[in-house]
């Protein structure tokens, strides 16, 4: 009932006041009404009722005075808290003997203490809480305290400092009036607030430079007796072209009267001292030097020489980087008049090896005339005595078939044997001097490693056989690179050199796989080489065992051999022990194939003739007829002519084709046999031939390989020839 008789939006103390009114109100009624209803007792009650509300409220109104009275209390004390946190933070700050002052976030001075800017009397009454960082940049640049930079102005300064004012930590120095130095220390706070203290570095910066005096003065003390006791004479030049300094070796160098260079004087003094008593050996320089010390500024080091008396003196000028220069000067008279006598025996040098180089030039010419003319000469020798050799030869086994007694056949076969000899003479030195020549051309190809090993085993399977050893030839499937020519040269000679000197047991020939070459190996069971023979076997005319024949050699195989490898770049390689000796020699595949299918070893022997007709084509009549002898002796057909012209006569005449050509590569009138055998084939077909010569140029092999015919080199090897026939005539029937 209460809440309709008062507004709830009264205060507590207006809502007792209604109730208490109209309780007095009704109790004022109660005692008044005579009515002896219920109505007074109602109003009695009801006047009771609200009493006991005012009470209440009554209650709550204390209690929230009381609880308001302590928020009150409670407020002071924290006011009062801050102010002594303010008054101790105030007192903290001022007992700091720097200057400090504090800017918040906003960059508002929020404190200072009294330290702080007082070396600035018109800015210090200015630094109130509220002042922005900027404005007291500004103020202090503009501060009559403040001792710019020589050439900078207040603007730029304020830049400046607000450039170390974005950096999170700054230390930097300022200079004020009165000879006063204050280092400022500026840091961020974690708020994005700024600190900034001030000290007075004065007596520090006093301190410092009365240090750095002393300093300066003991290295001027120390740089005096550094130049005292240098060897060169020194003089130091200010930015004024003003003499700053000089040692006492200048004077004993000079030799000049140096009362005029005294200190502040002009370097002109120096310079025309110098021109005066001196001389420049190089007429430019004294006018260079003159240009140099008038110069101001990017002067480059120079250098000259000047000749005071009989002293050489080197002078080298040098700027420094404040501006002056310094001129020092050494005395190399020593090194100049060793440098004149060096210079002189030079030109007397120079013109003794020029005369020398003449001279040698000279005999280097007659030399190589001589070269040139023993080739020639052993070309030609070789060629003149390869022709009748070859017949000889040829001669010497048709008369073995014809010879049944036994004294008889022994002379023949010391004969045939000693023409053996001379044709091995005569073809290593042949070899020797095309080597020996340097200009000998290599025709390096794809060879066919087994061709060359099984030619070479026909030809010397007869000679081991006789000397009863066991000789094989494992002939291996490989191409390799090399010269044909050379590389037949060097395997021959090894695997002959083998079967020579061995006269018991085996000689085997083969060859290893070594990664992307092939190793060709000649083993034999002879006597060895002795270990400090290995090197020497390779020299010209060395043997270790004097021959009793001249079939045997005269030392020339191995050099030959060690001449061709190193030519081809073949290794080659020597190993040796009592009763065995192995010859190698690398090769690089071209073309390896696998071995899963090895042809077999084979000993290799002599062939067997079949009846045929051979044309023979030969200008020289003493071979034509020992190879018409031979020939019909293996029961050949032989229409033996001496040039091509008489060789198609014939045939015409008889109209009959050969079964076979030989050829003799060069023919009379400057006709070759090669042509000869082109044009017979053009005729009769593709005919197999043999061309003969004793030509070992690499050209003429490259020849018969193109035009698919065996070649054979004079002297002829009648067993060699009777296996190519047998091999050619074998072809043709199949």
């Amino acid at each position: 009932m209460s809440h309709t008789l008062i507004n709830p939006a009264d205060t507590l103390e207006r809502q007792n006041q209604k109730l208490l009114k109209i309780a007095e109100t009704l109790m004022r009624r109660v005692e008044q009404s005579p009515s002896d209803t219920g109505m007074a007792y109602a109003q009695f009650e009801r006047a009771a009722l609200l009493e006991e509300e005012v009470r209440s409220r009554t209650l709550d109104l204390e209690q929230a005075l009381d609880q308001l009275n302590l928020t009150h209390n409670e407020l002071a004390s924290a006011n009062a808290a801050t102010e002594r946190a303010r008054a101790d933070l105030s007192n903290a700050i001022e007992t700091v003997r720097e200057g400090f002052a504090l800017f918040n976030a906003r960059d508002e001075l929020v404190m200072c203490n009294s330290r702080f800017g007082k070396w600035m009397r018109d800015v210090h009454p200015k630094l109130l809480p509220g002042l922005s960082f900027k404005t007291y940049v500004k103020l202090v640049s503009r501060s009559s305290s403040l001792a710019l930079p020589k050439g900078i102005s207040p603007v730029t300064w304020a830049k400046r400092r607000m450039l170390h004012h974005r950096d999170k930590h700054a230390v930097f120095n300022t200079r004020i009036a009165g000879q006063r130095w204050l280092q400022v220390s500026e840091q961020r706070t974690t708020d994005g607030g700024t600190v900034i203290l001030q000290t007075d570095v004065t007596d520090m910066m006093r301190l410092e430079r009365r240090e750095r005096d002393r300093l300066l003065d003991d290295q001027a003390q120390l740089i005096r007796a550094t130049l005292d006791h240098l060897d060169q004479g020194v003089c130091i030049f200010d930015t004024h072209n003003l003499l700053a300094g000089r040692n006492q070796r200048l004077g004993e160098l000079l030799a000049l009267p140096l009362h005029h260079l005294t200190l502040g004087s002009r370097a002109g003094a120096l310079f025309q001292l110098l021109q005066d008593q001196g001389q420049f050996p190089d007429p430019d320089a004294a006018d260079t030097f003159h240009s140099w010390i008038a110069r101001k500024e990017n002067r480059v080091p120079l250098s000259f020489d000047v000749l005071i008396g009989s002293r050489a003196l080197s002078a080298f000028a040098q700027q420094m980087p404040d501006g002056g220069f310094v001129i020092s000067f050494s005395d190399v008279t020593i090194e100049r008049t060793a440098a004149r006598a060096l210079a002189e025996a030079n030109e007397t040098l120079e013109r003794r090896v020029a005369e020398r180089t003449l001279e040698l030039e000279a005999a280097l010419a007659d030399a190589e005339r001589a070269n040139a003319s023993k080739s020639r000469f052993v070309a030609a020798a070789s060629h003149d005595l390869l022709q009748p050799l070859s017949a000889a030869k040829l001669y010497m086994a048709s008369l073995a078939e014809g010879i049944t007694t036994p004294e008889l056949q022994d002379r023949l076969d010391k004969a045939t044997n000693a023409l053996v000899g001379v044709e091995d003479i005569l073809e290593a030195l042949l070899d020797i001097s095309k080597l020996d020549s340097g200009r000998v051309a290599v025709d390096v190809t794809d060879v066919a490693l087994a061709d060359i090993l099984a030619q070479l085993g026909d030809e010397l399977a007869p000679l081991a056989m006789q000397k009863g050893l066991d000789f094989r030839i494992v002939l291996p499937r490989a191409t390799v690179r090399s010269d044909a020519t050379f590389l037949r040269r060097i395997l021959q000679n090894l695997i002959s050199n083998a079967v020579r000197y061995t006269n018991s047991g085996k000689v085997l020939v083969g060859a290893r796989r070594c990664g992307d070459n092939l190793r060709i190996e000649v083993h034999d069971t002879g006597s060895g080489i002795p270990l400090d023979q290995h090197q020497r076997v390779f020299d010209e005319f060395h043997r270790i065992v004097t021959p009793s024949h001249p079939s045997e050699g005269v030392g020339l195989g191995l050099a030959i051999v060690k001449r061709a490898c190193d030519l081809l770049d073949h290794p080659l390689q020597l190993r040796s022990t009592t009763g065995r000796t192995v010859f190698s020699v690398t090769l690089p595949i071209v073309s390896p194939q696998k071995p899963d299918s090895p042809l077999p070893d084979q000993v290799l022997g002599p062939a067997i003739m079949a009846p045929a007709i051979v044309l023979l084509l030969e200008n020289d009549t003493g071979l034509r007829k020992a190879l018409t002898a031979t020939l019909e002796d293996w029961g050949l057909e032989v229409f033996a002519c001496s040039s091509e012209a008489n060789a198609l006569a014939l045939l015409h005449e008889v109209d009959i084709a050969p079964d076979l050509v030989i050829a003799d590569y060069q023919l009379n009138d400057g006709l070759l046999g090669s042509d000869a055998i082109i044009h017979l084939r053009q005729q009769y077909g593709r005919l197999p031939a043999c061309l003969i010569t004793a030509n070992r140029a690499p050209e003429v092999t490259v020849l018969c390989s193109g035009i698919d015919v065996d070649l054979l080199h004079k002297p002829i090897n009648p067993a060699a020839l009777r296996i190519v026939l047998q091999r050619s005539l074998q072809s043709t029937q199949t």
